[in-house]
């Protein structure tokens, strides 16, 4: 038996992104943002309500993505729920390290150890679409393979349901390979 609720935007797991800009003064700025994913091959896509992100996104045209890690929920969880229109100084208030990129005019914030460096491409009625130029990666997380090991990333998701951060676990199955079995 199942149970109907109606139109929910219960997208399960949701992402728990930090997009990271400048202000006109080279102040960092960093807002959790869940309502994102891919868009293209290259390109993210992020949907916003009008923030103080949203004024850096439209006067630098760049922005980060950092992934949130289980480590600093209390971090992420703070830059979404502060205003930088309230407290300019939010990134660090929240004790969040931060860097130049060095390929696009945004802050990296190394305490994530992922990010998507991106340029704004299309920013119209709150959809942002950015053109990742590069992916960082601290060295902690890459795996013998020499890429990120996406379980030493210990990411966070997002569950719209009940309001809470969850730990994502363990390997399930391998993509583009368990189906064959069926053939």
């Amino acid at each position: 038996m199942r149970k109907n609720f109606g139109a929910q935007t219960w997208i399960c797991p949701m992402p728990v992104l930090i997009l990271g800009t400048y202000d006109e003064k080279g102040v960092p700025d960093a807002m959790n943002a869940a309502w994102g994913g891919t868009w293209d091959y290259n390109k993210i896509f992020v949907s916003l309500s009008e923030h103080k992100t949203s004024k850096n996104l439209r006067e630098k045209k760049a922005f980060t993505i950092a992934f949130a890690d289980s480590k600093h929920v209390v971090e992420a969880d703070y830059v979404g729920i502060v205003s930088a229109n309230q407290v300019p100084d939010k990134v660090k208030k929240a004790g969040l390290k931060v860097e130049k990129s060095t390929f696009v005019d945004a802050p990296i914030f190394v305490d994530f150890p992922l990010s998507l460096e991106c340029e704004v491409e299309s920013f119209e009625d709150g959809n942002l679409i950015g053109k990742i130029i590069n992916v960082s990666a601290d060295s902690s997380v890459l795996g013998s393979d020499g890429k990120v090991d996406v379980e030493k990333l210990d990411l966070i998701t997002y569950d719209p349901i009940h309001f809470n951060y969850i730990k994502l676990g363990d390997i399930a199955g391998k993509a583009f390979s368990d189906g064959k079995r069926l053939k």
